[in-house]
């Protein structure tokens, strides 16, 4: 067996050479119906869509993020029936989970297990879109909850998950594409059923959701944890803060996440506006010189971050003590794992399960890397490959000028060279990129078999849910 010493520096030269993509809340309490300070124009129904997109135990940050988002919400006074929750809810009950029945969002939180309307396998893009268009007789499983809103209602979703260029995850395939979903919101506008919606994105690269397919004039307002070209990052991790209990071995919080929850705890949400969020969350999301960080983006009609948080989130005012310790630290699966191995006893059959677990994450990871960039020198040539991949399109544009060219490579890439998994996912410009250049299904098939002449039997290439940060 490989010396633990040498294990160890092998990792710690991986993380260096290998680029990880991506990441408690008390909420108000008054009915759903309301007046905004007596302006009877804002008169309507809140609604909520609350989305973790991943599962498995070292996704645990993206599940306490919309249980922190939902505590936040029914303290707030959204009733139960208006918030749609998607959760794979593998979490709470995990034999991983140091506090079973608890998830927490930060050191001090707690967040009790409730019923979600939709898991397992019912969290998938099918019902999502079901269910923000109100379309009971389309969806599959489920509670059957949808958002029945009206023109007067304003509508929050909320999605927390990892991303790559144009694409999020879900626990089951097909990922969630960004024309897809932008084409379900001006769908939505165009049924009339609300008068204003708000969409918090957290994954990596989440600016390429919108940028370039939003466009303004639908009432919708959105803001992302990142640009188009970058991670997003998770806090409240293990081994980076001290404030973390000690038997936690995986980040508990997403930065840009936990920023906005903590801050809409802390403000008085009557007073405090969309845009003041934004810039609040903008600024402590930031990378400084000692710290990772992100760029947080807004897109749509912009106009609309000039309402107050009081019609998505109503929250009490109140007066909270100094904010707990947060760190920005780019966070993922493989660091969790290697949080495992250091803490798992020596000698151990959980320390060799661990180390078995981390060689696995980075053959697949190796594998993929690989993959696509030999894919594109054998479609571009050596020299032209790498630069035709990593071209990044001008501010504005979308990622790629036809969808379904985009889906159709990577179908084709994943059946020759297995799933991308949601590491794989930082691959996606490259792939667009592809499709931009002319490239055709048949060109892609014939350069992943080449590429891939065999795939690696690991759990890592069979999960399309994958794992990473």
């Amino acid at each position: 067996m490989t010396p633990v010493s040498t294990i160890v520096s092998f990792l710690a030269l991986f993380l260096s050479l290998v680029t990880v993509s991506c990441d408690v809340i008390r909420l108000p309490s008054q009915a759903s119906k309301f007046f905004h300070d007596g302006d009877n124009s804002s008169a309507g129904t809140k609604w909520a869509v609350l989305v973790a997109g991943s599962r498995g135990y070292w996704n645990y940050r993206h599940q306490a993020d919309v249980c922190h988002a939902y505590q936040l919400l029914r303290k707030g006074g959204v009733k139960e029936e208006n918030i749609v929750v998607f959760m794979f809810d593998d979490i709470a009950k995990n034999k991983e989970n140091p506090r079973p029945g608890i998830i927490i969002n930060s050191p001090n939180g707690d967040c009790k297990l409730w019923a979600s309307d939709y898991t397992g396998d019912e969290v998938n893009v099918g019902n999502l879109f079901s269910v923000i268009l109100g379309n009971k007789t389309a969806l599959k499983g489920g509670s059957g909850k949808v958002v029945d809103s009206g023109p007067n209602d304003h509508i929050f979703i909320y999605y927390s998950d990892h991303g790559g260029p144009g694409v999020l995850g879900m626990p089951t395939s097909p990922s969630l594409y960004a024309n897809d979903l932008n084409h379900v919101l001006k769908k939505k506008h165009a049924s009339g059923t609300y008068k204003s919606l708000v969409f918090y994105l957290e994954a990596c690269e989440s600016g390429s959701i919108f940028e370039g397919l939003l466009p303004e004039g639908l009432n919708i307002y959105a803001t992302t944890a990142s640009n188009a070209e970058e991670s997003s990052w998770g806090t409240y991790c293990p081994g980076e803060d001290t404030s973390v209990p000690s038997e936690y071995e995986t980040c508990l919080g997403d930065l840009y996440s936990v920023a906005w929850m903590e801050d809409s705890d802390k403000h008085n949400l009557k007073t405090e506006s969309l845009h003041q969020q934004y810039e609040l969350v903008k600024k402590r999301t930031a990378a400084t010189a000692s710290s990772y960080g992100s760029h947080v983006m807004e897109f749509g009609d912009i106009g609309l971050s000039k309402e107050k948080l009081v019609l998505y989130f109503l929250a009490q005012t109140q007066t909270m003590k100094t904010p707990p310790l947060w760190m920005k630290i780019h966070s993922g699966h493989f660091q969790d794992l290697q949080t495992s191995y250091r803490k798992a006893p020596e000698g151990s059959t959980r320390k060799a399960q661990a180390q078995k677990q981390v060689l696995e994450a980075m053959s697949h990871r190796l594998h993929v890397d690989n993959s696509v960039l030999l894919t594109g020198k054998l479609l571009f040539g050596i020299s032209e490959g790498p630069a035709v991949l990593n071209k990044v399109r001008p501010a504005g544009m979308p990622l790629v000028d036809d969808w379904d060219c985009l889906k159709t490579l990577v179908r084709a890439f994943e059946w020759h060279c297995g799933s991308l998994s949601q590491y794989g996912f930082k691959h996606m410009r490259s792939i667009a990129n592809m499709c931009n250049a002319g490239i055709q299904m048949e060109q892609m098939e014939e350069a992943a078999m080449q590429a891939c002449p065999t795939v690696p039997n690991s759990p890592w290439s069979s999960l399309h849910n994958g794992f990473s940060a």
